[in-house]
């Protein structure tokens, strides 16, 4: 007799090929599948390093992910067809097995396994509107950057696909906690994730869960909560350095767009872990903007100058001078320039910027 597992634990630990099948006791395959998978990848280094191509690489990457879908795909189905069985007593003191009707581990079962596709699980659980607010932003938002990336033939949209698997992890929360809700008996309201937010506006209080969730976008968690002009410079300027960097093509700066995520993203939790417990203040990065709109118009006169350049100058000297290869030599000197320029002017700042403070502190600022 099959003893009683966990359905939901044997299909999560079965990311790892067999891990799933040994713990459903299925041995036989615990052994084939690992074999195959991990067999197949090294196979593929040692004719990789043998022949010093990456095909063989590849194509044992690639054969790897089908036996491991096929692993998958094969626990589903013997969890789909199994039936726990029950042992009663017949009048004689004969034991008989008989099939256990399905309960609660059941259903979270089957809705947990639906969310794996957002909005799913909660079709299952009658919240039709709730689970098409889940399908939409999940596959709206993949399709729309998609659909960017290859109208403007711009790689750096494809970044905000890293929204996607907040969505799904929230998704996959939320479904979690409405089966718990469920089989509690609580009664479920089929509520849009927008109508939730208005929700929480009206009663004056804002979602931590969700602010949270918007700080993985700089600034967005900030402004969510109120921070306007902070949460709005963050976004400025984690795009804008994205913008001017693919631009101007400054490789060397690229390693800033990381840190200023970084920055944001736990200015925002800093945030989240205030609300509620005391008033935020909405301080923004640079004070006193009307100080520093001279040096934004400069650098929005130079961007314009440049595009003037690169688009119209530039194109009509590689027409007269053929083989001088004008467009690479002036990129390489005005990237050269402005890295020169940039770090030469952050280590005069730093060195001339100090200021001593009435009470003998030091102001950078």
């Amino acid at each position: 007799m099959q003893p009683q597992r966990n359905k939901g634990l044997a299909f999560i630990i079965n990311v790892i090929p067999g891990l799933g099948h040994y713990y459903w006791g299925r041995r036989g395959r615990a052994l084939l599948y690992p074999l195959l998978f991990f067999g197949i990848i090294m196979a593929g280094i040692a004719l990789g390093i043998v022949t010093n191509d990456d095909a063989p690489f590849i194509f044992s990457i690639l054969a790897a992910l089908f036996i491991w879908g096929i692993n998958m795909l094969d626990l589903l189905i013997a969890l789909l067809r199994y039936t726990p069985m029950m042992v009663v007593y017949d009048e004689y003191g004969r034991p008989m097995q008989i099939p256990h009707e399905k309960g609660e581990d059941s259903e979270r079962f089957y809705t947990i396994l639906l969310s794996f596709i957002p909005g799913l699980g909660h079709f299952q659980l009658g919240l039709m509107q709730r689970g098409l607010s889940f399908l939409i932003s999940f596959f709206g938002l993949a399709t729309i950057l998609m659909f960017l990336a290859g109208l403007t033939h711009e790689d750096v949209f494809l970044l905000f696909l890293g929204m996607l698997p907040i969505i799904w992890l929230y998704c996959m929360f939320d479904v979690v906690q409405l089966v718990h809700r469920k089989q509690a008996g609580e009664l479920l309201f089929d509520r849009t994730l927008f109508e939730e937010l208005e929700s929480g506006r009206d009663g004056g209080r804002r979602s931590k869960v969700f602010a949270t969730m918007l700080s993985a976008f700089p600034g967005a968690g900030q402004m969510y909560l109120g921070l306007q002009k902070r949460g709005l410079q963050m976004m400025l300027l984690f795009l804008g350095s994205i913008y001017v960097l693919d631009v101007l093509r400054l490789s060397v700066f690229l390693f800033l767009i990381p840190v200023i995520w970084f920055y944001c993203f736990f200015d925002g939790l800093q945030q989240v872990s205030r609300y509620g417990r005391e008033p935020l203040r909405d301080i923004p990065l640079i004070e006193g903007f009307a100080r520093h709109q001279r040096w934004v118009g400069l650098g929005l006169v130079f961007l314009g100058l440049y595009f003037v350049f690169t688009s119209v100058v530039m194109p009509f000297l590689e027409t007269l001078f053929p083989d001088a290869y004008i467009s690479y030599q002036i990129r390489n000197y005005i990237k050269t320039g402005l890295v020169a320029i940039v770090l030469i002017g952050g280590g005069i700042k730093l060195l001339t910027g100090s200021k001593k403070e009435p009470d003998g502190g030091e102001r950078f600022f």
